[in-house]
């Protein structure tokens, strides 16, 4: 006899991150999806009459979530959250996470018949896991994209540069000319040097938001230059460089750990998936051990050592570059 309650989960959690994509797309449009060619920040000068208006509501989503880390629960999310600058509002993603933890509740009470604090337990996990995965996607995505990006865009800034323009200049033709997600940060920067910030500062506001070492390089190299003078073309024109020789070699590193990180999430996913092949063709498996008092402790002793392994792994993989 087939159970297809582990089924009914994975649909339920499949549902969860369509509906929270669905929201976010329809709450804030296509542009702001990192798949769009659209750059966001150009579309909202577009609909909106006033810069300082766009400007305001960009830093906002920028900064929001770094100031909302104390906040019990969200702060597991927070500094994914800042690093995929997710237009959400704190409040608003707790009520998302509410949200749909109730519709997989209900999914579960439709579909399933679980006991009503099972039904519970997983509709919260289920709804608190989905939005988690959903977040740490979404960063995962916009990190990658931005350190693809950076080096292009810091060689069109040299060749800007070159020809003559300002420095200010270059970062605003770089918000125009490359994709999102580095042209509304670039876009963002550009509008902050229009009312009087210093670039540097901004640079370096951004590179500790997103917490990545390139964009660090960047703004140590624009300070100094701002500070001591200097041929500040060449300088970036070295960083470029420097930024594609440290990307190939990160590309490298990651393909030569590859194996040992698939078989880290191999050996930790393989019982898993047997538990629940077993659950499916033989639901009625474990009922002569159901009551036996180890049990109980000894699930909890094989998932945290599967933990363990993943985490063991990860440490043993993570090279810095």
């Amino acid at each position: 006899m087939l159970s297809a309650e582990p089924i009914i989960y994975g649909l339920i959690f499949l549902g969860v991150l369509v509906l929270v994509e669905g929201v976010y797309l329809v709450a804030f449009g296509k542009s702001i999806s990192l798949n769009s060619r659209v750059n966001r920040r150009l579309e909202m000068l577009n609909k909106s009459t006033s810069r300082e208006e766009v400007l305001a509501k960009l830093r906002k989503e920028m900064d929001q979530h770094l100031e909302s880390r104390g906040v019990p629960l969200y702060s597991l999310l927070a500094d994914r959250a800042q690093k995929a600058a997710i237009a959400f509002t704190p409040n608003q993603l707790l009520m998302m996470m509410a949200a749909v933890s109730v519709f997989a509740f209900l999914g579960l009470t439709m579909a399933t018949e679980t006991s009503l604090p099972v039904r519970l337990v997983m509709g919260l996990g289920i709804g608190v896991g989905g939005v988690f995965m959903w977040v740490n996607h979404k960063a995962k995505k916009r990190l990658a994209l931005i350190e693809e990006q950076l080096p292009d865009a810091v060689e069109l800034m040299v060749r800007s540069l070159r020809v003559g323009y300002p420095f200010s200049s270059a970062i605003a033709i770089v918000s125009k000319e490359i994709k999102d997600p580095l042209a509304t940060e670039f876009g963002v920067i550009a509008d902050e040097a229009t009312y009087g910030r210093d670039i540097g500062e901004s640079l370096k506001h951004m590179a500790e938001r997103l917490d990545m070492q390139d964009l660090r390089f960047l703004a140590v190299a624009v300070t100094i230059q701002q500070q001591s003078g200097g041929n500040l073309a060449e300088i970036l024109d070295g960083l470029a460089k420097v930024i594609r020789a440290r990307f190939r070699l990160f590309r490298r590193v990651k393909a030569i750990t590859a194996e040992a990180q698939w078989s880290g999430k191999f050996l930790s996913g393989f019982p898993v998936a047997v538990l629940l092949a077993i659950q499916i063709f033989d639901p009625h498996y474990y009922d002569e051990v159901l009551d036996h008092p180890w049990f109980i402790p000894a699930c909890f002793i094989v998932a945290i050592f599967l933990a363990a392994n993943l985490f063991v792994m990860r440490i043993l993989v993570n090279i810095k570059v």
